[in-house]
Order: structure tokens, then sequence, then C-alpha cells
């Protein structure tokens, strides 16, 4: 059995120490934001915050995860989508499918809340996610926006409309 602190709640899992975290997170507790991508931490897809840390959760072992460790998955940065993050995010409509957004923007909270100003030199080097739709730019502008660097949409970078 492991306790695990996710997103303020302290939860009892009864599961092999070998089990990634993603799958506690997403089967045992029930938190489906954090998505499955490669299962070998590289797209980016599975990240949560552990201690303030952007951390691929399908790569950690849930026996490596200590009882004071603090785990933050996309719900528990906000609970209505209020975070500046989030609103960037929605205000730029960065996502297309979507699929990868959930980790895209659990590291970009990361990055703010060490660099709150970031160049984008800062982001590009910060925002390792893999993007299959090819959002990065709309990615970047996100961040400039949620760190008050850029008041959002540009003129000639119109939104992609959703595809039926």
């Amino acid at each position: 059995m492991a306790k695990l602190n996710i997103n303020g709640t302290v939860r009892d899992v009864q599961v092999e120490n070998d089990t990634p975290l993603l799958w506690v997170i997403r089967e045992q507790v029930g938190l489906t934001g954090t998505k499955y991508g490669c299962g070998v931490a590289q797209c980016g897809a599975c990240s949560v915050h552990i201690n303030g840390e952007v951390m691929r959760s399908c790569a950690i072992p849930v026996g490596s995860v200590k009882d004071s460790d603090k785990i933050v998955t996309i719900e528990g940065i906000s609970a209505d989508s209020s975070h500046p993050v989030q609103k960037a995010w929605a205000t730029v409509d960065v996502p297309q499918c979507g699929y990868c957004q959930s980790g895209q923007i659990m590291a970009a909270v990361a990055l703010l809340a060490k660099n709150p100003k970031p160049s984008d030199a800062d982001i590009d080097n910060a925002m390792t996610n893999i993007c299959r739709c090819g959002t990065y730019q709309r990615i970047r502008q996100a961040v400039h926006a949620a760190a008050g660097n850029d008041t959002g949409r540009r003129a000639d970078d119109a939104p992609a409309k959703s595809r039926t």
C-alpha cells in the first residue's frame, strides 16, 4: 500500500511498487486528465508536478514517491479553469486535438513558477512536450500571455477552428 498526496488529498492506494504513477493517478484515483502518450517519458502527455517540479508520471514507479511528496495533476491546477495558464490557453485557442494539452499546461505552469517572464528561448527550452498537431507557436504565445508578456492572440495568428 502507498500513501499519495494528490491535489492536496492523501490517498491510500494498493498497487505494486513498480506500478507507474500515471496508472495509479488514472486507474486507482480516477483523475483522467493526465494522459498516456508514449510510456517512456518522451512525449510529456503524462506530466504532473511533484513538489513543484514537472515530471513524466509514466516513468515514475509509485514506490519511489514518498509520503511527503506533493503531487499535482491538471485537475489540481484549478477546479474551474481559472489558472492564468488555462485562461491563456483558451484565449489563444492553443489546442487542436487537445490530447497533449494537459501535459503542455503542466509544463507551462512549472516554467512560469520558476521564471515568471520567460523569453522565447526560455519557453522553447522548457517546453519539451511533443504536440503532434504542431501548435508550438500558439503554446509559446499562450505562455507569454499567461506571463503578461503578450496581450494574447495576434491579428496574424488566427485560431484554428474545430474540424468536423
